[in-house]
């Protein structure tokens, strides 16, 4: 039987940013987005998500949405039938990125559109900051998620754990995947947790920044289908 996939988007999106993919996946595969919102921590959002999903799955996250699909196999490994961690990264928040998301955090209770402003140019490739159609989807998203759930995803995001020493027990077929030109969750960082989870794929979507589902949504695609076809634990 095909296994069903569990998808999480990232900070500030939703399930808009795998359109693409719920459409080209999802013809013959149960496909759903996981709600992000409504918690202020990882393992929160991870039980959230574990509780309105099938017995088991498979499970993908993009940035943020990698943070929590991390949880859930942390939580519950035996439901979990392979994953995909796209754009993401291990580690823990640094100083610097905590002391930028409290900025924002700042920014957003007082003029929330100005934080796509902010986020916007460190999004996607540079070859894609003037791409007036992509903006406008990833300010779209802005919108639907909302300032107060904004601010409870980098509470969330800030208060994440080291993953790094859990992915040596990950026994499910995983894909890493990133943009080439990611620079908030860049290509080495990938290549960290490629080497420490066994048996893992790597990925590099050429010509895309941190938002890959959106900028490169046909090489994305692809690389899950492959990923999907791989056998199952």
């Amino acid at each position: 039987m095909t296994e069903p996939l569990v998808l999480i988007p990232g900070l500030n999106c939703t399930d808009a940013l795998f359109a693409d993919q719920v459409a080209e996946l999802g013809r013959g595969r149960a496909v759903s987005v996981a709600d992000h919102r409504q918690d202020e921590s990882i393992a929160a959002i991870a039980a959230r998500a574990l509780a309105a999903a099938p017995e088991r799955f498979a499970l993908a996250g993009l940035s943020m949405g990698g943070y929590v699909a991390l949880e859930i196999v942390r939580m519950a490994p035996a439901r979990v039938t392979r994953l995909a961690l796209l754009d993401t990264s291990a580690r823990p928040d640094t100083l610097e990125a905590t002391a930028r998301r409290g900025r924002l955090m700042e920014i957003a209770g007082r003029d929330f559109p100005a934080v796509h402003g902010e986020l916007w140019p460190i999004l996607v490739a540079p070859a894609r900051r003037n791409d007036a159609e992509l903006d406008a989807k990833v300010r779209a998203m802005a919108d639907e998620t909302g300032p107060e759930a904004f601010v409870r995803q980098e509470r969330a995001i800030i208060g994440r754990m080291d993953s790094r020493p859990f992915l040596a027990s990950i026994a499910v077929p995983t894909l890493v995947l990133v943009g080439e030109h990611d620079v908030l969750t860049p290509p080495d960082h990938a290549i960290e947790m490629k080497q420490a989870i066994p048996g893992a794929s790597l990925a590099v979507i050429e010509e895309a920044g941190h938002l890959t589902a959106l900028e490169r949504p046909g090489e994305v695609t692809a690389a899950l289908a492959a990923w999907l076809e791989r056998p199952a634990a």
